[in-house]
């Protein structure tokens, strides 16, 4: 009889004919025992023989139930040409732990890779058998179709041990060219198409978001936004059409107030998926128009006058235009650090969401007391404040700067600045009072101050970033 046994849906078929013989062998079986026994019973040491074929029958069963245990199981010695049957696992666990559970267990890092392939069958094979060699595992793929072959994106999890340097070598070596790899993290797991809506959503919700949902969107890059006013007509069509332009490393996009929007990646060229996805967001954007969270949150000095913190826009140029026209000169001159008289004109770029977030102190009587700036500077990002001379000291530049930082944080940048003068001590107090390691490079009595923001747990749930309005009240200390 073979060795092999057929199977049913994964059930061993059974046969009646082989159950006739096991029966007719078992009968037979026990009409011999019967006869030996009668035969060996009736001579003179017949019941000693009887005793000792019963140990040797005890004995030899023992001995095979023994054999069944231990080799039953042993793998065949040849191919008997049957599929063997699958590793068995419990649920949740990978297939690379029943494999290779050293490779689970080690430390583990997350690569994102791209590289160009041939647009020909059995590219992708070759490149997933030439990481599978590497011990990699692929946890997403996107394609980017090109005129001629596809950028095939990977975010991977390898071994720490395996350098990206191999990575690469490997990927080549199967056909990739153009290769380009650099560490992610745990954010990066997020699939392509939730991140976009998200970032949709949050361009939907505040125009200020367009600049930071592009940076997300693309990556380590340059966001540059030029007003309408700064060039001309002609030179505007050119720099931007309406459709836009791509350029390798540079997208050139048409703002939604007639400006140009740049965005530059000189590490790593820009692909018509990425540009029609960078294109979508800013057409979102201009559908949309000028927008900013309505909400506000009232707080309690603690001399006991109520102020409201809120978003600021354009249209709030008026009354940051009064403010400046009750500021001493001298606050003026440490806050722009150039001719007091055109402090105005700084207002049009600082009040706009295009370039940044801010945020305005209001009295109960309804006047602007104070502006906190968050400003995207490529891809940097400047922090500035401006407290009107008779409400200074009251704790309201800190109140505005730890908000301000917050939502950096938020924004997921790793640093912001502030210039100021060497002799304004109540900015360096205030950043001080951050309780977040600081750099200081002074020139020519200009102070730069910048804050590293990886090194804080800031999460904030700021009641004028909701969608709702409330109101709070609770005391500022100087």
């Amino acid at each position: 009889m073979s060795d092999v046994t057929r199977a049913k849906h994964g059930r061993p078929v059974h046969h009646w004919r082989r159950d006739l013989v096991e029966l007719a062998a078992l009968l037979t079986a026990v009409a011999v025992a019967d006869a030996v026994a009668n035969l060996i019973g009736h001579g003179p040491d017949g019941p000693a023989l009887l005793v000792i074929s019963a140990v040797l029958l005890v004995a030899t069963a023992g001995f095979r139930t023994w054999w069944a245990r231990h080799h039953g199981h042993a793998p065949p010695t040849g191919d008997t040409g049957a599929r063997p049957p699958a590793a068995v696992r419990e649920a949740g666990t990978s297939e690379a732990a029943s494999v290779a559970p050293e490779a689970v267990t080690g430390e583990t890092v997350i690569w994102r890779m791209r590289t160009t392939v041939r647009d020909e069958p059995g590219t992708l094979a070759a490149l997933c058998t030439a990481l599978a060699g590497q011990r990699v595992d692929i946890l997403s793929l996107q394609t980017h179709p090109l005129a001629e072959g596809t950028v095939d994106e990977f975010l991977l999890r390898a071994p720490a041990e395996v350098a990206g340097s191999e990575v690469t070598r490997a990927v080549a070596q199967a056909g990739g060219t153009g290769t380009w790899i650099e560490r992610a993290d745990a954010h990066d797991l997020v699939d392509a198409p939730t991140r976009v809506l998200g970032l949709a959503t949050r361009t939907a919700l505040d125009a200020a978001e367009l600049p930071l949902a592009l940076r997300q969107l693309l990556g380590r890059c340059t966001i540059r936004s030029i007003p309408a006013g700064s060039v001309g007509a002609g030179r505007a069509e050119e720099a931007a059409p309406v459709e836009g332009a791509l350029e390798d490393t540079v997208m050139r996009l048409r703002a939604p107030e007639g400006g140009v929007i740049t965005v530059e990646r000189p590490y790593l060229p820009f692909t018509p998926t990425e540009f029609a996805r960078a294109r979508a967001l800013v057409e979102l954007d201009a559908r949309l128009g000028p927008r900013i969270p309505r909400s506000k949150d009232v707080l309690t000095l603690s001399q006991g006058n109520a102020i409201t913190v809120r978003r600021a826009d354009a249209s709030d140029l008026k009354a940051a235009k009064a403010m400046h026209e009750r500021c001493s000169p001298r606050t003026l001159s440490m806050r722009y650090h150039g001719p007091v008289g055109d402090a105005d004109k700084y207002l049009h770029h600082l009040l706009s969401p295009r370039f940044g977030r801010t945020l305005a102190v209001q009295t109960a009587s309804g006047r602007i007391v104070g502006l906190g700036h968050l400003l995207w500077d490529g891809d940097e990002t400047e922090i500035a404040l401006l407290v009107e001379d008779e409400w200074q000291r009251r704790g309201i530049g800190s109140e505005l700067l730890g908000r301000l930082v917050s939502m950096a944080v938020e924004a997921a940048c790793e640093s912001v600045y502030a210039v100021t003068q060497s002799s304004n001590t109540g900015m360096v107090a205030a950043m001080r009072g951050l309780d977040l390691p600081l750099d200081y490079q002074i020139e020519e009595g200009t102070l730069v101050i910048t804050a590293r923001l990886d090194a804080t747990p800031v999460k904030s749930q700021l009641p004028y970033d909701e969608a709702q309005t409330h109101q709070r009240e609770h005391s500022v200390r100087d």
